[in-house]
């Protein structure tokens, strides 16, 4: 059997002062792994023995971050079934799914040097069709169950936003939109309710999106929160019936763009004045006001205001405990750099299928995290949302009669 004896003298000679303690680790979590490996194989290294159910089959490198240091692992194979420490977690769902895309972009021989040198770096040379065949599937299963879950109950707010990535198409390179949906339900918790892949500006899209998440069981949307899309907010009206936000920061750069860079200071603090008035009256009063301002010297930037002044404050007729999180798409910009920072990896997607997969990955991590979160709304605002649309339309049917 394998020597369970420690050589000390051995490690200290090879070793400085500041590596002994990393080697040590190292040394005893391989003795550890190979004492596990000689159990389930029946028999030591070169040993014959009459109990063998196995044969060791090479290793395979695995690190390690601890406080002394990364420390470089050689886990032991099997020529039939499996080994794994129990002190290493497996690897994520997320970065199962990076490796499926880098093998399937290695494997439809369409990487390029940056993904070659990743694929060598994590030691996938050599790889079978087969074998990414069976890590896409336990993926996309888990996925796809993920996406396409059925949704209870009522859903107030809901955050569209895009995340543009690049992927292979006839032969050409192109961009597509990666729509991420979250919403928050009348409990104030949040959740991952939706990712689609398309053309974000094509009105056809978005209904078909929509659609989707309403078949699904999203019901009881009364506002939807995204940047300015052409088609989305005759979509939101026609399938959701809901009222439409439009991201506050994105207009923000938008009007600005109408200004020389020298005035943009100026002018970003006249508009932002609007936002901090305590009611939609007042709001829509101030903007009035600084749109009437501004149009003198910058004619443009008049009209944009004009144009978009409701849906900019709609979220201003919305309860107060939650007008901070509903002005703009920000509760998405970290889930956003986390998508894109995995997608950077791969660079150019082989097809639609592998965005899905990695995309829909990264969300079902972060949206077990949503669950162990405390509430992202408060309940008490979530009670008193009905209140204000009822007195709000009333107003509007009565008009018609009195005149």
């Amino acid at each position: 059997m394998t020597d369970d004896r420690l050589p000390l003298a051995e490690l200290m000679a090879k070793t400085g002062d500041g590596d002994f303690l990393r080697t040590i680790a190292e040394s005893v979590l391989q003795i550890i792994m190979e004492a596990d490996v000689d159990g389930l194989v029946g028999a030591g290294r070169h040993e014959r023995s009459g109990d063998r159910t196995t044969w060791r089959n090479g290793y395979r490198d695995r690190s390690l971050d601890t406080r002394l240091g990364t420390l470089n692992l050689k886990i032991p194979k099997l020529r039939t079934g499996a080994y794994f420490p129990g002190f290493l977690e497996p690897r994520k769902t997320v970065e199962k799914a990076l490796v499926a895309v880098i093998q399937e972009a290695w494997i439809a021989g369409v990487s390029t040097r940056r993904v070659d040198e990743l694929v060598q770096a994590m030691g996938m040379t050599g790889i079978s069709k087969s074998s990414v065949s069976k890590l896409c599937k336990d993926i996309d299963e888990r996925v796809h169950a993920f996406l396409k879950r059925p949704l209870a109950g009522d859903w107030p707010y809901l955050w569209l936003d895009a995340t543009y990535l690049k992927v292979r198409e006839g032969g050409r390179i192109v961009s597509v939109a990666a729509i991420i949906a979250v919403a928050v339900n009348t409990e104030g918790k949040r959740e991952i309710v939706g990712l689609h892949i398309g053309p974000s500006e094509a009105e056809p899209f978005w209904s078909s999106f929509l659609k989707d998440l309403a078949r699904r069981g999203l019901t009881g949307v009364k506002l939807v929160i995204s940047d300015a899309h052409e088609g989305l907010k005759a979509a939101i009206t026609r399938v959701m019936g809901a009222t439409w936000q439009r991201c506050r920061v994105h207009f923000m750069r938008n009007a600005l763009a109408y200004v020389p860079k020298g005035q943009n200071t100026v002018v970003a603090a006249a508009i932002r004045q609007v936002f901090l008035q305590p009611d939609h009256a007042a709001a829509t009063q101030v903007w009035r006001q600084v749109a009437d301002q501004l149009r003198a010297r910058w004619p443009k930037l008049g009209v944009c205001m004009d144009d978009a002044e409701h849906d900019v404050l709609a979220y201003m007729t919305f309860p107060e405990q939650h007008r901070v999180k509903l002005h703009s798409t920000n509760p998405l910009e970290r889930l956003n750099k986390e998508v894109k920072r995995r997608a950077d990896v791969v660079g150019i997607f082989p097809n639609e299928d592998s965005i899905i997969r990695l995309v829909g990955a990264v969300l079902l991590e972060q949206n077990d995290e949503y669950q162990l979160q405390h509430r992202y709304m408060q309940i008490e605002g979530m009670a008193a949302l009905a209140t204000p649309m009822i007195e709000e339309a009333q107003p509007l049917q009565i008009t018609p009669k009195a005149a």
